[in-house]
């Protein structure tokens, strides 16, 4: 038990350091920070006072959005990467189920980020540490 503390030791060392075979130690990723990128659309008039998969009332002008797995209660920050515009929204539904999307926005939330026009943008989300 000894000699494996002794020889870990150095090995300790160097990492404490930030150096293991010349080069600089990368700093660990937080495992709980969920990011991903992709397309988003929007919904809303037609699911306006509907029931999202969570029970909530879906309400379209309320900064909320749908995504495939993240829990419901979830933070993102929703970035459109064509135009630098970023809106945070909490996941309370279910979706996109179009092929190729993931996420989908409340109109309040896709407007915020300039997607009204378009529908259809590449985004950036990330999980936001409450």
């Amino acid at each position: 038990m000894l000699w494996r503390k002794l020889l870990m030791t150095p090995f300790l060392l160097l990492v404490m350091a930030g150096c293991v075979e010349g080069k600089q130690a990368e700093p660990e990723e937080n495992a709980s920070t969920f990011q991903q990128k992709g397309k988003a659309s929007y919904y809303g008039p037609g699911f306006h006072g509907q029931t999202t998969a969570s029970g909530e009332t879906f309400d379209q002008n309320e900064l909320v959005a749908a995504h495939k797995k993240l829990p419901f209660g979830t933070l993102v920050e929703v970035t459109n990467l064509e135009n630098g515009e970023s809106v945070t929204v909490r996941i309370n539904d279910r979706g996109p189920y179009k092929p190729g999307r993931i996420i989908d926005l409340s109109v309040e939330a896709a407007r915020r980020i300039d997607l009204l026009h378009d529908g259809v943008t590449t985004v950036e989300i990330a999980e936001v540490e409450e």
